[in-house]
């Protein structure tokens, strides 16, 4: 019923549990916790229609909230409360592991459902079954669709949950590993929880940590941090101060790629890894392959150097197209983008994917490289271009641009 993180497998638990089960194995630093399987899943969803469980029902909505109304076992929960118990009883993060999310083929970043600060079995409980049924939002059935796994069948998607404890990180990021051994280890960090740099919510630290330990670093104006008060997350101001500060200095990057590249030496090849700070210990929060890489960072360029019509950032996915900007501020924008639109909004949240298989390109004003939104873009092979600052008042909705997500440029063309 329960399964402890350090047993856990991809074949009962799903890739990220699978994963993080590994490394606790090899003995990195996992934070503890324990996973339920697919087996209740299934226990769960048994008396459920197939076809609404192969997830490409025609109402993905109502299969979702069937689920989500699915009561979860009492065994379930009185398995949970127990679990809890030998952690302490402490806030838990609550995070999906489906059976093909972090593949080698598919990260499927930010596709299903997390929750932090979570307490007690009842409200665990609540999160599990939630991250069962977002196995039929329409950003996952859009991502499988795009990502070719839209006629997988319906014993292959499956849905486990990882229980962990929360971590109230002082500082949190991403890094990849190198690809070969040209390459720098990639890092990007800002203050308070991940999901402020997973969600392209702010603009992080760079990093690069070369072969030799050599650290190459480009210091963000990190204005917002995610924090736990309690039972609430909460997004608070960085203090002037602080905000232009490095999260990291050079020497904690240089362990951090350490811890890099322990892990990628336990699944023989290059990984996305989230990571944390808290009480002065470094944690390993996930790993899963590269799916695909990102551009070379580019040699900031003088003004000289920039056509008037010309706007600089960060290259985030390769690639270069023309087409209408279309501003997107949130879910009501939606329905005015028509294909071979041009995103252009202040960050992507994962929660948009549906409309990344139908853009032309991405352009945001908050966000790194290594973000779910970044990943997703580069899998689809669609440009972007992140955080250019006020992107959504520099561009007009309507204006012909050209995006080139390999240099990291926005042009304005020409007017409708």
């Amino acid at each position: 019923m329960i399964v402890p993180l350090t047993e856990a497998v991809a074949d009962t638990c799903g890739g990220k549990a699978g994963a993080l089960g590994a490394l606790h194995r090899a003995g990195l630093p996992v934070p503890d916790g324990f996973v339920v399987p697919f087996a209740a899943y299934l226990a769960a969803v048994r008396d459920l229609d197939p076809r609404r469980l192969a997830g490409e029902a025609d109402d993905a909505d109502a299969t979702r909230r069937a689920v989500e109304a699915r009561p979860v076992h009492a065994a379930v929960i009185d398995a949970l409360g127990r679990a809890l118990g030998e952690l302490g009883d402490p806030p838990v993060a609550v995070r999906s592991s489906a059976a093909g999310e972090d593949t080698g083929q598919a990260s499927a970043a930010g596709q299903h459902e997390s929750f932090l600060a979570v307490r007690g079995a009842g409200e665990v409980a609540v999160a599990v079954r939630a991250c069962w049924a977002s196995l039929f939002s329409s950003r996952a059935i859009a991502y499988r669709a795009v990502s070719g796994r839209h006629d997988r069948p319906s014993d292959d998607l499956l849905m486990a949950v990882i229980v962990q404890r929360h971590l109230d990180a002082e500082v949190s990021g991403v890094m990849f590993t190198p690809s070969d051994r040209n390459d720098a280890t990639r890092i990007e960090a800002s203050w308070g929880l991940g999901p402020s740099v997973v969600e392209g919510r702010v603009t992080p630290d760079t990093y690069r940590v070369a072969e030799d330990g050599s650290v190459t670093r480009t210091v963000a104006d990190k204005q917002k941090r995610l924090d736990r008060r309690g039972a609430r997350l909460v997004i608070r101001d960085v203090p002037a101060a602080t905000r232009n500060r490095p999260a990291i200095d050079d020497a904690t990057a240089v362990r951090l790629a350490e811890l890099g590249e322990r892990a990628a030496a336990v699944f023989g090849g290059p990984q996305d890894i989230e990571w944390a700070i808290a009480g002065g210990r470094t944690w390993v929060l996930q790993a899963r392959p590269v799916t695909a890489t990102p551009p070379p960072p580019t040699a900031p360029s003088g003004a000289a150097d920039i056509p008037a019509a010309t706007f600089k950032a960060t290259p985030g996915s390769h690639g270069t197209v023309t087409g209408t900007a279309r501003i997107v501020r949130g879910p009501g924008d939606f329905a005015r983008v028509r294909p071979g639109d041009i995103l252009v909004c202040p960050f992507t949240d994962p929660a948009w994917t549906p409309l990344l298989s139908i853009a032309a390109g991405v352009v945001t004003e908050t966000g790194g490289v290594l973000s779910h939104a970044a990943i997703v873009a580069r899998e689809h092979a669609i440009p972007a271009v992140l955080g250019l600052a006020n992107a959504t008042s520099r561009l007009r909705d309507g204006t012909v641009i050209t995006i080139d997500g390999t240099t990291g440029t926005v042009t304005a063309t020409k007017s409708d």
